[in-house]
């Protein structure tokens, strides 16, 4: 039942912020994409920033913002390399120095990992593995507020508009009750509740035309399914791979770099927890400990394995490739 409630709230998180990413794109006539397309630093600035967020939330929205070209592959490797998921918020309370210093270390490699990514892979192929769907219609406007034009909507309300409300409050409220991501921090359910208040605003004020042709024929249709299953089963099979990898304290540090780099590409938040535990019990280096965290990003690639497997596994190997260098030049440099 906790894997199923899960990979509903990462599910719904990722589909509203989708949604936002739309909402957007078309509310600003799709000069958002201008901002971050392509190569532009600001593109890898933003992807360090969300990858840097304690959590998994950060790292969700770095997977929408590039399954919609607004990052490229390089960026999402900056991401991930940045991230280390919930096991962040751990580090901060047994080693708050270290984790804080490892946060600036990890993206600033992720930064140069994400810009030589794309530097090695060229436009096309940085482009290669993205959804093209973000799109604008020429017709299409967004007003922020139109009493009149939103109580026309509700007055001849569509089969879509009701459904899609229906969910995302069902959503909000579930979250809200404490069904869905009770254990989590609560910060990380207040951001729940702020995206998932900002996605009922567009179901509830967006034309029927967005709704239906960018949220429902888009988001929830191509999407959330995707999503939804994938993650449920990458969380099922996590339980058992981190019993595969089980690691104990006290051996070769380069073997532990390797089984730690190794455990890195679980998709899971729990088991890196080991390392951070060893370290702070001053069982293991450093070096062991940063490869692990610039591997592994918690729950953060589950929705790019619904969206692509070979990016997925792109992004996973140069990470781990990321992890072994800097883990192995820590090592000799202690």
């Amino acid at each position: 039942m906790e894997i199923l409630l899960t990979a509903v709230m990462i599910t719904g998180f990722v589909a509203a912020m989708m949604l936002l990413i739309e909402y957007l794109h078309v509310l600003t006539k799709g000069r958002l994409q201008g901002m971050l397309d392509g190569r532009r630093p600001a593109g890898y600035l933003v992807a360090a920033a969300l990858g840097a967020i304690p959590g998994c939330l950060g790292a969700f929205t770095a997977v929408s913002l590039y399954s919609h070209g607004l990052l490229s592959i390089g960026a999402l490797v900056t991401a991930m390399a940045a991230a280390s998921g919930d096991e962040a918020f751990v580090m901060l309370a047994l080693i708050p120095r270290t984790a804080l210093a490892m946060i600036g270390l990890m993206a600033a490699i992720g930064l140069a990992a994400g810009v030589l990514t794309d530097l090695l892979a060229g436009r096309k192929a940085s482009r290669l593995l993205r959804c093209e769907a973000l799109v604008m219609h020429p017709e299409e406007t967004l007003r922020l507020w139109s009493p009149s034009g939103i109580a026309a909507q509700w007055k001849n309300c569509s089969a879509v508009r009701g459904i899609l409300t229906a969910a995302v409050a069902g959503f909000g409220a579930a979250v809200a009750s404490g069904r869905i991501a009770p254990d989590e921090p609560g910060w990380i359910r207040l951001s729940l509740l702020a995206v998932t208040a900002l996605a009922l605003w567009v179901a509830v004020t967006a034309p029927d035309h967005f709704l239906e042709e960018h949220l429902w024929s888009h988001v929830l249709r191509k999407h959330v399914p995707r999503v939804f299953l994938w993650t449920l089963g990458a969380l099922a099979a996590a339980g058992p791979l981190s019993r595969l990898l089980a690691v104990h304290g006290g051996g070769d540090p380069w073997g532990l770099l390797l089984l730690a780099t190794l455990t890195g590409l679980i998709p899971e938040s729990g088991p890196h927890l080991v390392f951070v535990t060893l370290y702070a019990h001053g069982a293991i280096p450093f070096a062991v400990l940063l490869a692990n965290s610039i591997v592994q990003d918690g729950h953060g690639m589950l929705p790019l394995l619904a969206h692509s497997r070979r990016a997925f596994v792109l992004v996973k190997g140069i990470n781990w490739l990321v992890g072994m260098a800097a883990g192995a030049a820590a090592l000799w440099l202690a």
